[in-house]
């Protein structure tokens, strides 16, 4: 019996996700536990594995996006077919019956086929048809709709066939072989009969390319049915992409057949030795009048601004910039800055960097101080510890605190849950291997679930003052910059002083300025003893 490939749902968060690479081919043996494919998440890329045995069918192609819980495959036994729409086996062969979904306009049967207009059938081995179509003996004829045949044979536009056959005029055809037609196509009996660009394609219809080749492709325009593959089992690899475009010639546009001009004007343009594309029109329309040839030279041309690489908005990318541009969309956000001094932080962490040197407990980082820092303040001022919803402000009964890592192409917000709660040497442990763990691409969903409130830091960059972005859910982030030195007077002499600014920025919504600089003044004032922030 088939069994369904889902789409898994990756935490709580996770409304769709797309296939980044089938890691095996149609047809191949799996066995549970095997790697079907590469999946890539609105925060990670992850392997997901098969849950049971069977010949691996995909459903639908490398690159795609669909929702959590969508069909994608499945796994099937010897000999076995991938479900119809309807959930049932696909018939084996031409004439084992017909299917008919829809409603009133749906005709009689004849010899095995039927005659539909307007409406959907699966005959003579899986016809599925879209628009008005009719047929006998398991074939059909096919005006303006979609025909899937044979074992799965597609076609959109104009189709006549019989005897399980077909004949397809301005449409496209997939078949079983695998053989995808655009143009003119003709399949009867057990053959296919093409007129028009035949694409290559591995089985059940997918072209075999990687991840990387297809993206070359759609930005350079190449259609991947006119790349002959290189790589394993003919499949196709970004050098095969290249290979194509540099023994592609440009072909010049002539431009200056489209600029509306006179007969005398491209005459005279000519004499000149002056190229009209460059000319711009002052006339009608644009058109170029005898004037604007003797202004053409004295103008400095235009430098034309070469295009760059094109970075998809998808995965991480693509939800970092839904999010954030949500975010200050839907709120109304604020940012206040405030130096602390860090003296007593550095003198204490130097001395537990001698004392803890024989031990296995961590030694704190400045930033470590700031989050222990930043979870107890939120205890004195749960405003901040807060979302927004239809009906009101929510406080959070826990303090879990997002630290934010930069990744390769990102940003994760691992969470340290119950921040408030932990010793400060448990705290910097967690932070570490959270950390680790992101920057390594090992971390699971569930690690990046449920912040209340998220501490960033851009210090190590040089950074003094910010305005980071709050996370849809919460009501305030902190920002943390750059240890630098600072000055105090005492009895008119200058002191050194160790200082860093932060950066809170929160929903003006849920909190007023006052409010939001008095937790400033409570870390502020956790910072100046920190041995409190050792329990």
């Amino acid at each position: 019996m088939a069994v369904e490939v889902l789409l898994p749902k990756i935490g709580l968060t996770m409304q769709d996700g797309t296939i980044d690479e089938w890691l095996v081919p149609a047809g191949t043996v799996v066995s549970e536990g095997d790697a079907l494919l590469r999946l890539a998440t609105d925060k990670v890329d992850v392997d997901v594995e098969a849950e049971a045995g069977g010949v691996f069918h995909p459903a639908v192609p490398a690159g795609t996006t669909v929702p959590a819980g969508a069909l994608i495959g499945w796994l099937l036994a010897e000999g076995e077919q991938p479900p119809g729409p309807g959930g049932t086996p696909m018939p084996a062969g031409p004439g084992s019956g017909v299917t008919v979904t829809g409603g009133p306009s749906a005709a009689p049967a004849v010899n095995g086929g039927v005659a539909v207009r307007g409406d959907a059938v699966r005959s003579g081995g899986g016809v599925a048809v879209r628009g008005e179509a009719a047929g006998s003996g398991g074939g059909g004829t096919v005006r303006g709709g979609a025909v899937r045949s044979g074992g799965g044979m597609a076609v959109r536009g104009e189709a006549a066939g019989s005897g399980g056959g077909g004949t397809v005029r301005g449409g496209a055809v997939r078949s079983g072989g695998g053989m995808a037609v655009r143009g003119d196509a003709a399949r009867s009996g057990g053959g296919v009969a093409v007129r028009g660009d035949a694409e290559p394609s591995g089985g059940g219809g997918r072209i075999l390319a990687s991840p990387n080749a297809r993206r070359v492709a759609a930005r350079a325009g190449v259609d991947l049915g006119a790349v002959r593959g290189t790589g394993p089992g003919g499949r196709i690899v970004s050098e095969d992409v290249e290979d194509v475009l540099a023994a592609t010639p440009a072909q010049a546009t002539p431009a200056a057949q489209a600029v509306p001009v006179s007969p005398l004007v491209r005459k005279l343009a000519k004499e000149r030795g002056i190229d009209l594309a460059g000319v711009r029109g002052t006339g009608a329309g644009g058109r170029i009048r005898r004037a604007d040839l003797d202004t053409a030279g004295t103008e400095p041309a235009a430098t034309p601004v070469r295009s760059a690489d094109v970075i998809p908005l998808t995965g991480m990318r693509g939800t970092i910039a839904r999010r954030m541009h949500a975010s200050l969309q839907e709120m109304a956000q604020l940012t206040h800055g405030y130096d602390v001094r860090m003296d007593a932080v550095v003198a204490l962490r130097a001395r537990l960097k001698q004392e803890w040197a024989d031990s296995d407990l961590p030694v704190p980082s400045l930033n470590d101080f700031l989050l222990k820092a930043a979870a107890l303040a939120l205890r004195e001022h749960p405003l901040l510890n807060a979302v927004v919803r239809d009906d009101g402000i929510h406080l959070y009964e826990d303090i879990h605190l997002g630290t934010a890592v930069a990744v390769p192409g990102g940003l994760l917000v691992p969470v340290i849950e119950d921040a408030a709660t932990l010793p400060l040497p448990e705290l910097a442990r967690r932070s570490r291997e959270l950390a680790d763990a992101a920057r390594a691409g090992r971390i699971s969903p569930a690690r990046l679930e449920g912040a209340t409130f998220t501490v960033t830091s851009l210090g190590g960059y040089g950074v003094d003052f910010f305005t980071p972005v709050i996370n849809p859910g919460n009501v305030a982030i902190l920002g943390v910059g750059r240890l630098r030195d600072g000055v105090e007077w005492v009895d008119e002499q200058p002191r050194r002083t160790r200082v860093l600014t932060l950066s809170l920025t929160f929903d003006h919504r849920a909190v007023d300025g006052a409010p939001a600089a008095e937790y400033l003044r409570t870390v502020e004032g956790l910072l100046r003893r920190p041995l409190r922030l050792l329990l």
